[in-house]
């Protein structure tokens, strides 16, 4: 595999398609924040801004302003889309909503405790770029909010009535782990180290079931039991695929090897268990005991699964030389770059019928945005370059 080639292909990707196509067309010159319902040619279809993306998006040019190049562009749109933020996307106490219309009025309640998560790290990135120590500020209190809202994320806005049937959910621990690293600078070492263990313990020993063949489920009970329920059963292999980076990542950091090989030893597990035999690809949903899922997109091919998987393959392969995730890279490699990649205008696509398809040719929208398409670019060749540096590649 020529990795020099690779490497250049994703950065080129990111630097001279991706990203020139959010600076051009998602900044909304006139109220401030992100466009992000942004059809197939980059034109808004819908100003409604969603605080995930808003927030992602902040994080996206901070970060490559960071580690990339410092380009007086990329800060100034993560600072526009930061001051849309502060002045409209939270209470006054950040709690961060979830929805506002176009100039910044509220439209949904701040349930969604990933609105939090991603405002600290975009806020977290921020600080580190401009040294501003407001920035800093809301991200540590963005994030205590978090640590309070662990047991009950959405808080009132929870529809469950309490006492019946209590689950706890994997994306929050999985989120979590990346969110450590990510603001490691701002928080005290006792309490990163505590909150690195904790969320270790929860994905490798609370939803990774050895037992079940060593997947990892996306609902368990309160106190860990499995849950013969829809929710309980369900299966979302890219959410899966995704942690393990955050852990190798972790694994790099904490110098623990092993945790670098169960993270790969799951990746492979998940990637195999998730891929379509009959037309390519990783399915959205699956249920733990082949039963009919819930969720009616369950074999759609969705952009952001595939990205994290080429993400924890190839960074499988750097940290352990496992030649199975080398092999898998480049399987998902292809399908991902032949599927998903617009190949007449910027951008990738995001939705693809369980075919392979494009069902819907938008390259933003209400869950869709400045993020995992970049950042899997940024991921991936920053890992294809170092093993191209490699004296033996």
């Amino acid at each position: 595999m020529d990795f020099k080639k690779l490497s250049e292909q994703y950065k080129t990707e990111l630097l001279e398609n991706v990203m020139p196509f959010w600076l051009k067309n998602s900044l909304d010159k006139v109220y401030g924040g992100y466009f992000t319902c942004l059809d197939q040619k980059g034109e808004v279809f819908d100003t409604d801004k969603f605080m995930w993306l808003q927030a992602r998006e902040v994080y996206m040019f901070a970060s490559l302003y960071n580690k990339v190049e410092q380009k007086q562009e990329w800060l100034d749109a993560a600072e526009h889309g930061a001051t849309f933020l502060l002045e409209h996307g939270h209470d006054g106490d950040f709690n961060w909503y979830f929805s506002l219309d176009r100039k910044g009025n509220p439209l949904t309640q701040p349930y969604n405790i990933f609105s939090y998560t991603f405002a600290t790290i975009a806020f977290g990135q921020l600080s580190l770029a401009t040294g501003n120590p407001y920035y800093a500020e809301v991200a540590k209190k963005t994030f205590d909010i978090i640590r309070a809202k662990v047991d009950n994320p959405k808080g009132p806005w929870s529809k469950i009535v309490p006492g019946t049937r209590d689950l706890k959910n994997f994306t929050l621990p999985m989120i979590l782990c990346n969110l450590a690293l990510e603001i490691e600078h701002l928080l005290p070492p006792a309490l990163l180290d505590t909150l690195i263990e904790e969320c270790l313990h929860e994905v490798l020993h609370v939803f990774y079931r050895p037992e079940l063949g060593g997947i990892v489920i996306e609902n368990v009970d309160k106190d860990g039991a499995l849950s013969d329920t829809f929710e309980g059963r369900l299966v979302n292999p890219g959410h899966s695929i995704e942690a393990m980076w955050f852990i190798m990542d972790l694994g790099v950091r904490l110098e623990r090897k092993e945790l670098i090989e169960k993270a790969v030893e799951i990746t492979l597990n998940m990637v195999k268990y998730g891929w379509d035999h009959e037309h390519g690809g990783i399915f959205y949903f699956l249920d733990r005991l082949g039963r009919p899922p819930q969720q009616l997109e369950w074999d759609q091919k969705l952009w952001w699964v595939h990205v994290e998987t080429l993400i924890s393959l190839i960074k499988g392969y750097q940290l352990t030389g496992s030649k199975e995730c080398l092999a898998w890279f480049e399987r998902v490699h292809d399908y991902t770059w032949t599927h998903f990649k617009d190949t007449q205008y910027p951008e990738w696509f995001g939705y693809l019928n369980r075919q392979g398809e494009v069902l819907i040719p938008l390259k933003g929208g209400k869950w869709k945005g400045c993020f995992h398409i970049p950042r899997g670019l940024y991921q991936c060749w920053k890992v294809l370059e170092e093993l191209a540096e490699r004296p033996s590649s």
